[in-house]
């Protein structure tokens, strides 16, 4: 089972609105078969596996981090397969909570005689799967919230202006939380104060970048920023709030930017409504990575299921821009469980998550 979590984690950020799943298959104690959810979803892990066990599938047992689906999709049930392929015994390590399978593939299983384990490696796969679990039960993505913060509590230097907070270990660290995520959201104060291009900058990794999001209400990305121009190369989308000028709009949508209307009248953003429209198009895991005034409207919705603070020794002084207020702070941490920290170069990474 571990190896199996191991492998569902290549396809992290890569097969939404699938989950990314892990499958090993075993007989006589050798492994004859390994599988992982290929991009975009298809084939399942289940399938690969078998495909790589062929005959041997017969009389084995197969160790999958997630129940294996009963319904028609757009490919036939992985429990179908498992079934003719003859396996002895499946060991899931959670049930899906996709209403279309929720148990239902582990019961096709045992009436087909074959024998269904569920819970080992459980605790990670529920971590591993949280995109998919937030996703079919509560109906938007799992947030993930990355902050930079100065050992002063800064987040930005005076007028905005972008610094570098962290060491280049934490940057890298950051390039691969971007690359096993779906999307990634930063508000417009960010998107103007640092045009940034928000893909993976690890070696060879830029096919893995995330959908890019910027949360801009009054649609004022720059036609010329740095996003628009790559929209082509890696998604961008921009929600923006209903009362949001139309021409701004016309605008970008021929550069390739796609543009998301928050629901209802107002100018200003309903996150909540945002984050269900994500859902909708298939994110299940979105990294917030700024700036403060996004982080900080984030928690105040409690949106915020996970934090990974990176506190650093750099001094940044009193007119630099803070990470969050002490009143968001306060609520991120009495919300969330704090899970442990980790020495990354010269600065720190403390990480929370919801109990």
């Amino acid at each position: 089972m571990a190896l199996a979590l191991s492998l569902g984690r290549r396809g992290l950020g890569r097969t939404w609105p699938n989950p990314a799943v892990g499958a090993v298959i075993v007989k006589d104690g050798v492994i004859v078969g390994r599988g992982w959810t290929q991009p975009g979803g298809r084939p399942h892990a289940e399938i690969e596996a078998l495909r790589r066990a062929g005959a041997a599938a017969h009389g084995a047992t197969l160790y999958v981090t997630l129940e294996p689906c009963s319904h028609y999709g757009k490919s036939p049930p992985c429990a179908d397969a498992v079934i003719a392929a003859r396996l002895a015994r499946v060991v899931s390590a959670i049930e899906d909570p996709n209403p279309e399978v929720a148990g239902q593939g582990h019961a096709r299983l045992r009436a087909a005689g074959i024998a269904v384990d569920v819970g080992m490696g459980a605790d990670e796969a529920r971590r591993d799967h949280a995109g998919h679990i937030r996703r079919m039960t509560q109906g938007r993505p799992h947030v993930l919230l990355k902050l930079a913060i100065s050992a002063d509590g800064k987040a930005g230097a005076a007028g905005r202006h972008p610094i570098a907070i962290t060491g280049a270990a934490v940057r890298e660290r950051v390039h691969r939380l971007r690359s096993q995520s779906d999307a990634i959201m930063i508000g417009i104060g960010t998107a103007l104060a640092d045009d940034p291009m928000l893909t993976c900058r690890l070696p060879g990794m830029a096919k893995n970048s995330p959908v890019r999001i910027v949360a801009d209400s009054m649609l004022r990305l720059p036609l010329d920023s740095r996003l628009v121009k790559s929209a082509y190369e890696a998604p961008v989308w921009v929600i923006a709030a209903a009362a949001a000028p139309q021409d701004a709009e016309f605008k970008l949508l021929p550069l390739g930017v796609e543009v998301l209307r928050s629901p209802g009248s107002a100018a200003s953003l309903d996150l909540a409504a945002a984050l269900e429209s994500l859902a909708a198009r298939g994110i299940t895991r979105l990294m917030v990575e700024g700036g403060p005034t996004l982080a900080a409207a984030m928690v105040e919705a409690d949106l915020v299921d996970e934090a990974m603070l990176f506190h650093s020794e750099t001094i940044v002084g009193p007119d630099g821009v803070d990470a969050l207020d002490l009143s968001a702070f306060s609520k991120l941490k009495g919300r969330l469980k704090f899970i442990g920290s980790e020495t990354i170069g010269s600065d720190r990474q403390d990480r929370y998550e919801r109990g």
